[in-house]
């Protein structure tokens, strides 16, 4: 047998190491823009110093540090640290992990670290799994994640989990951690003084992206080349915008859509709806909220606002994007600068709550309707009152349940066509007083 050495007899030392991870801190005191978290004393500094966890869950954007926390709680613990990334690992390599770690808790008395990031990738019939061995102490718990876990992690785990938030990074941090990474390339890079601060805003206050910038900005030029906002804007054209379309940031920025034409602010409208055209948002969701919209907020203060919604609806369905985005832009601006009532979502509500209480209640024989001679001969629809015999098509009768008292559920608002409406119902109360009076 030869003494001859495999190429793979020995590991070499990697040196296309991207530059996000050249320069990932070392230790806490490294970490940018996350002071509240890992400030002395802190809950989270504590455990770390003391190497005494319980259970957490790391919960921020990409980019802010997660990852990090989690490799520096591996150097330093002198605990079991095993590390798996939802992304990659099945549950089922979780679960060997597990009971590895529950022999150990059995032999030697020892807990086992378990990271595992983006916890919220494992469903929660599969994050189930992890309940016996947290509760037993077999497994001290390290979830990362971007998602808000009040949503992603199942109630019994994260009662048992603290969760620790981290803050996106500000543009001032993120020109740091650049600064940091030109100088320590060590490479003579001719960089205009706006170049970093352009870098920093295009990163979304994420770190790992805004390092993966300037390391394909390295890439594309040359040491000696000067480099100018245009330079690096050519380079990074075919950046994605920073959304979401199935998670928090999704479901953020339609509700600051939504609130914001609720605020009559045509402007901050037409802003959130082009941030998620141009994030590529199926056009027909964001049709079938503001026809939502129509009705919520608007309603009978302007009923042309549904048929304005429906209209553009049908427009982006038979158009499609990209030509079916100025309907829409139309249709944000005609709801946001419309009377606002919602009136009729209050109305309903409240009539909602007495239909769920009052199910049981018949409805009163007059208004029942009668199709057959049986239901006739057993009274139904007997002194109905037919409204267009009577003067002004008018004549009051009980149309609630015989054993419930009438309610005023819609009142319309003071804006737009409502004011006709309120007009409307007044006379017809003033109708049913004098008929009642004449009644007596």
């Amino acid at each position: 047998m030869t003494n001859q050495l495999s190429l793979f007899d020995k590991k070499i030392k990697p040196t296309n190491i991207p530059l996000a991870e050249k320069i990932r801190p070392k230790s806490l005191d490294e970490i940018r823009g996350q002071e509240k978290l890992l400030k002395e004393g802190s809950q989270l500094r504590t455990m770390i110093k003391k190497d005494n966890y319980s259970s957490f869950i790391l919960w921020g954007p990409p980019g802010t540090g997660k990852t990090t926390i989690a490799r520096i709680i591996k150097r330093k613990s002198l605990n079991r640290f095993i590390a798996f990334s939802a992304v990659l690992a099945s549950i089922k390599d979780v679960k060997n992990i597990m009971k590895e770690a529950e022999f150990t808790l059995e032999t030697q008395n020892k807990s086992t670290i378990l990271f595992i990031d983006e916890i919220h990738r494992f469903n929660k019939s599969q994050q189930d799994a992890f309940l016996p061995y947290v509760e037993s102490g077999a497994i001290i718990l390290i979830g990362a994640t971007t998602e808000n876990p009040s949503f992603e992690i199942i109630p019994p785990l994260l009662s048992r989990c603290h969760v620790f938030v981290l803050e996106q990074l500000s543009n001032k941090n993120l020109e740091k951690i650049l600064k940091q990474a030109v100088e320590k390339t060590g490479k003579n890079h001719n960089f205009d003084k706006d170049c970093i601060s352009y870098l920093a805003a295009q990163s979304g206050g994420d770190a790992r992206k805004a390092l993966n910038y300037l390391e394909s900005i390295f890439n594309n030029i040359s040491e000696s080349q000067k480099v100018d906002v245009k330079t690096v804007s050519k380079i990074l054209s075919k950046k994605a915008m920073f959304y979401d379309k199935d998670r928090e940031e999704h479901y953020n920025v339609i509700s600051a859509l939504h609130k914001s034409l609720r605020g009559s602010d045509p402007q901050a409208g037409l802003y959130w709806l082009a941030r998620m055209l141009e994030a590529g948002e199926n056009p027909l969701y964001i049709a079938r909220r503001l026809v939502r919209f129509a009705s919520e907020d608007v309603g009978l203060a302007d009923p042309n606002a549904l048929v304005q919604a429906v209209a553009a609806r049908d427009a982006v369905h038979f158009l499609g994007m990209l030509e079916a985005n100025v309907h829409l832009a139309q249709l944000v601006v005609y709801l946001a600068t419309a009377p606002k009532s919602n009136s009729l979502e209050t109305a309903y509500n409240k009539a909602s709550k007495d239909a769920q209480k009052t199910s049981h209640l018949g409805v009163p024989m007059h208004i029942r309707n009668a199709p057959t001679k049986l239901m006739k001969d057993l009274d139904y629809g007997k002194d109905y009152k037919y409204s267009h015999d009577y003067e002004n098509a008018y004549s009051f009768q009980k149309y609630f349940p015989n054993k419930m008292k009438e309610k005023i559920y819609y009142k319309p608002s003071r804006f737009g066509f409502e004011k006709e409406i309120k007009k409307r119902l007044d006379w017809w109360n003033k109708l049913k007083e004098k008929q009642e009076k004449s009644d007596k």
